[in-house]
């Protein structure tokens, strides 16, 4: 089975139809789950987007994704003692040049735990960090 990991830059486009990346973010999606691909995100993305989304999108938008993230074919990963001390000594530590929040760490270091090279994400860390953004930005 292929996995596709899912970051918060692409979460929030897929929730919001008026956002300029809505559509080729929600067609990569798509395309990928037809292909029969495990989305896989972290418990820090969800928390990340859900205060996004209840920031700018408000409360019923927010738990919309609460509700829709939970169900298959989404996998949440969670932020380990394991995966937080590999996000800090191997992407931010090793990483000085670059801003990569904790949040985007411990992505990167459960996407090298699970084998997984892209990632549908707006955010060029990820790149940077290694991995293939989709849709084709990097």
């Amino acid at each position: 089975m292929t996995h596709l990991f899912v970051d918060t830059s692409a979460w929030y486009p897929l929730a919001d139809a008026g956002h300029p990346d809505h559509e080729s973010v929600a067609d990569e999606l798509r395309a990928r789950i037809v292909e029969g691909a495990r989305i896989v995100t972290t418990d820090l993305v969800v928390a990340e987007t859900h205060v996004l989304l209840l920031r700018r999108a408000g409360r019923r938008a927010a738990m919309a994704f609460l509700e829709a993230i939970r169900q298959a074919p989404n996998q949440i990963e969670y932020a380990t003692p394991q995966r937080v001390e590999t996000a800090v000594s191997r992407w931010l530590n090793a990483f000085v040049d670059q801003s990569f929040t904790f949040a985007d760490a411990v992505s990167f270091a459960v996407m090298d735990e699970l084998g997984i090279r892209d990632a549908l994400t707006l955010d060029r860390h990820f790149a940077t960090a290694g991995f293939v953004m989709v849709p084709g930005r990097g």
